[in-house]
C-alpha cells in the first residue's frame, strides 16, 4: 500500500492523467518478478486506497471525535497526545470540500 501512495503522490505532483498512470502501472507489473501484488490500472489502485476514508463526519456521525469503523481521530493528533477538549480544538484531519454545479 506504501508503494501505491508514493505513486499516487507522485501521479499528483506532476499532474499524470489516468491513462498515463495506468500504462505506468503496467510497466512496472512487467518488470517486477511473477507474483508481484502492485495493481495493473488506476481503478485497481484507487480501491485499495480509498477505503482510508471509512466515513463522513455528517448527519448522524457529526457529533463523533473518533471513526465508529477504524477508531481513527477526527482531528489532527498532536505528538504530546492531549486531552479530548483539546482534540476538539485541533483542525480535523481530513476536510472534504464540495462545490456545487451552478446551473
Amino acid at each position: 500500500m506504501s508503494t501505491v501512495l508514493r505513486l499516487f503522490n507522485i501521479k499528483a505532483r506532476n499532474g499524470w492523467i489516468d491513462k498515463s498512470f495506468t500504462e505506468l502501472l503496467e510497466l512496472f507489473h512487467q518488470i517486477l518478478p511473477e507474483g508481484n501484488t502492485l495493481p495493473t490500472t488506476h481503478y485497481e489502485a484507487k480501491k485499495i486506497l480509498c477505503p482510508m476514508d471509512c466515513i463522513l463526519y455528517r448527519k448522524e456521525f457529526e457529533g463523533l471525535h473518533k471513526c465508529p469503523i477504524c477508531g481513527v481521530s477526527r482531528y489532527k493528533v498532536k505528538d504530546n497526545d492531549g486531552d479530548d477538549d483539546d482534540m476538539k480544538k485541533s483542525p480535523p484531519a481530513k476536510v472534504l470540500w464540495y462545490l456545487p454545479i451552478i446551473p
